[in-house]
């Protein structure tokens, strides 16, 4: 779709990276992105489009490692359904008293079989208490580049959103205690996707689509939901101007 609208598009495949961590991978998008200026003398700014913890990836790039010398140039940022502030899926994944039967209800849906999340470097980094979370929290977000949210969500409180959780997503409360809510993709809640000065966009923008292919609005499924490609596309064809920011539904 991009490329039919004029874009030259690049894809960052970090798969071949077994179990690295986020500085590595961030790294590796650095060096993947100065490579392709290279390839095809382009020297301007580009745009990124990430899913989930890529997303905090590519920040880790942009705010931490060349946040003082900012010599990436990025207009703008296009998150879908990232974990900006910790995973709570990460943080089950870890729980000595849910974890065997959340990791067990998730295989072959979210996680492979004899997942074990103690051998998952990525997941144990975006844990919220994690390092890597608190140098992205003391970092912030940088003012010359345009951020912007795509979410899920489950308007209707149907279970056959994300049928694992009966249509919810589990998350950390203010108290400390775990709690489920609509107002999530069943993976990521929007709670930990907020980000100060973000653009926000809640999809479905009517709650009716949900009535066909709810499962469409879920975490796994987002990226490839004709609605959010939709919005991508309408991101980067637009100015990198700010946006009204939208809070995080209840």
């Amino acid at each position: 779709m991009l490329s039919d609208l004029g874009m030259p598009l690049w894809n960052f495949d970090y798969t071949a990276l077994q179990n690295a961590g986020t500085e590595a991978i961030a790294l590796a998008l650095q060096d993947y992105i100065h490579e392709k200026r290279v390839e095809t003398g382009y020297g301007g700014p580009v745009d990124i489009v990430c899913h989930s913890m890529g997303t905090c990836i590519a920040r880790y790039l942009l705010e931490v490692i060349d946040g003082g010398v900012r010599e990436e140039e990025v207009r703008m940022l296009v998150g879908i359904g990232p974990p900006n502030n910790g995973s709570a899926m990460a943080e089950l994944f870890n729980d000595p008293e849910r974890s065997s039967v959340v990791i067990q209800s998730l295989l072959g849906v979210f996680v492979p079989e004899d997942y074990d999340p103690r051998e998952d470097t990525i997941v144990q980094e975006f844990r919220p208490g994690s390092r890597i979370i608190a140098t992205l929290r003391a970092a912030g977000t940088r003012n010359d580049i345009a951020y912007r949210i795509i979410l899920g969500a489950n308007l209707t409180r149907t279970p056959a959103f994300f049928p694992v959780f009966d249509g919810r997503t589990w998350e950390i409360a203010p108290d400390g205690n775990w709690q489920a809510t609509y107002a999530g993709d069943g993976i990521v809640a929007h709670s930990e996707s907020f980000l100060p000065g973000a653009g926000m966009t809640i999809l479905p923008g009517n709650p009716s689509n949900l009535a066909r292919n709810p499962e469409h609005y879920c975490h796994i499924l987002l990226p490839r939901n004709p609605e959010t490609i939709a919005c991508v596309r309408d991101y980067l064809i637009s100015s990198a101007e700010p946006v009204a920011q939208t809070p995080p539904r209840n």
